[in-house]
């Protein structure tokens, strides 16, 4: 199945890619990887999923926050190659998740995101990953995250 069909199987619909909010770029193609910086969980109404997990944001709250991320990070890459049949492999994610003192789920709430590039992209969605849990990310997002993807440059 294309990428395209499994979207349409999962009832989603990449957003339009978003600007940069700062002195960077959204994706940077060098050789044949594509890096996508770190993006935040804006819904469609452009609001920020927001706050420490588990304390103020849930950890299915910040699941789906991982899950709008990665939505957003395809619309992204659909812009800086033109399709996304062009992805041969997500390479890497990396996760970072606004977190209380305690709190040490982080896999848990990153798992969201690696379940949706699997369902979205097949065998090509399988990656490598790290995990962080941090003090505070721009915003107060409740969660970022940067991908590097292997693509077809031409």
């Amino acid at each position: 199945m294309s990428i395209e069909s499994n979207l349409e199987k999962l009832g989603l619909v990449l957003p339009p890619a978003p600007a940069a909010a700062g002195l960077y770029e959204h994706g940077v193609l060098s050789g044949n990887q594509l890096f996508l910086s770190g993006g935040l969980p804006f819904d469609a109404q452009g609001e920020l999923v927001k706050g420490s997990v588990p304390s103020v944001c849930s950890i299915e709250v910040a699941q789906k926050a991982a899950e709008l991320i990665i939505l957003n990070r395809l619309a992204v890459a659909q812009e800086q190659l033109g399709c996304l049949s062009k992805i041969k492999q997500v390479v890497q994610l990396q996760g970072l998740v606004n977190s209380d003192q305690d709190f040490y789920g982080h896999p848990g709430v990153i798992d969201a995101a690696s379940q949706l590039l699997i369902d979205i992209l097949g065998d090509k969605g399988k990656h490598s990953r790290l995990a962080y849990g941090v003090a505070a990310l721009p915003l107060n997002a409740a969660v970022e995250i940067a991908l590097i993807l292997e693509v077809d440059p031409t």
